[in-house]
């Protein structure tokens, strides 16, 4: 009772904080407001308390019955520094349809890519996650490695290994769910490989890539890397169908993806042709 209590008096604080700093200074007040948000995630968190958001673990199949889905459907993945959200979509008649929206409980840095081993930076960027990037015995509970540095991160000379999504509430780079939460997603991941899905596509994104939030950050040095990010999530946006991702002259490259194209295309340096779609 006494770590609910705290709970609603941090919620009242972050909201009260956040509108008074926004109106002054809109990204210094994000930049507060994201190290507010890891601070009272982890309290709740090492309180036991569920965080805001969490869906009803102990319901999937019945959640998953009322979404006409079922474990094994192919999945894919969109992750939200800002927000402070995973969402996790599912194919049904050859299109994805939003499953769930976990909460993220932390993750390190500020927004934006990571660079370099050392800079606790979460990457950004686009991603395919295989069978041989998951660790059932991780440190963490459960982990998958997004598979950072892919081509994209290699052509600009990043560096970095094993970043994460995994359970707990601790990252140093990474993006920690909770045991709970990875102990859902494991599951339909696991479910997903284990029926023939390749490899699934992750897309991490800074925040939601509206026109508004991109205009927010047009004075920042990362604005043409975000840019550059927001043609692949306009794309899903549209179709609900991930697209086909490359790097063409150290850039990403998008193609539309066909109805029943599941996302397990490898990320590989190539351009794609005028009009070309994935099959």
């Amino acid at each position: 009772m006494r770590a609910l209590r705290l709970a609603v008096l941090l919620s009242i604080a972050v909201a009260i904080s956040a509108a008074i700093f926004a109106l002054a200074r809109p990204v210094d007040a994000e930049r507060a407001w994201i190290g507010i948000e890891r601070h009272w995630r982890s309290l709740l968190a090492a309180n036991g308390v569920k965080l805001p958001g969490t869906p009803d673990l102990a319901s999937l199949d019945q959640r998953l019955a009322a979404h006409g889905l079922a474990v094994g459907n192919p999945i894919f993945m969109r992750i939200f520094k800002r927000e402070f959200e995973l969402e996790l979509w599912m194919m049904r008649d050859g299109r994805f349809h939003r499953f769930s929206t976990y909460p993220i409980c932390k993750w390190s840095g500020e927004l934006g890519p990571k660079i370099k081993t050392g800079d606790r930076q979460a990457p950004e960027g686009f991603y395919t996650v295989d069978a041989k990037a998951l660790n059932p015995n991780s440190a963490w509970h459960r982990s998958f490695n997004l598979g950072f540095p892919n081509t994209f991160d290699r052509a600009h000379g990043r560096t970095g290994s094993f970043l994460m999504v995994h359970g707990g509430c601790g990252s140093i780079g990474c993006y920690a769910m909770t045991n709970p939460v990875i102990d859902e997603i494991w599951r339909l991941v696991t479910g997903a490989l284990n029926k023939g899905q390749p490899r699934f596509q992750v897309q991490v994104f800074p925040f939601r890539m509206t026109e508004r939030n991109l205009a927010r950050h047009e004075g920042s040095p990362l604005a043409p890397f975000w840019a550059s990010l927001k043609p692949g999530y306009d794309l899903f946006e549209a179709s609900q169908v991930p697209p086909k991702v490359t790097v063409c002259g150290k850039r990403y490259a998008f193609a539309a993806g066909a109805e029943g194209y599941d996302g397990s295309g490898s990320i590989d340096a190539g351009c794609p042709a005028a009009g070309a779609s994935a099959p």
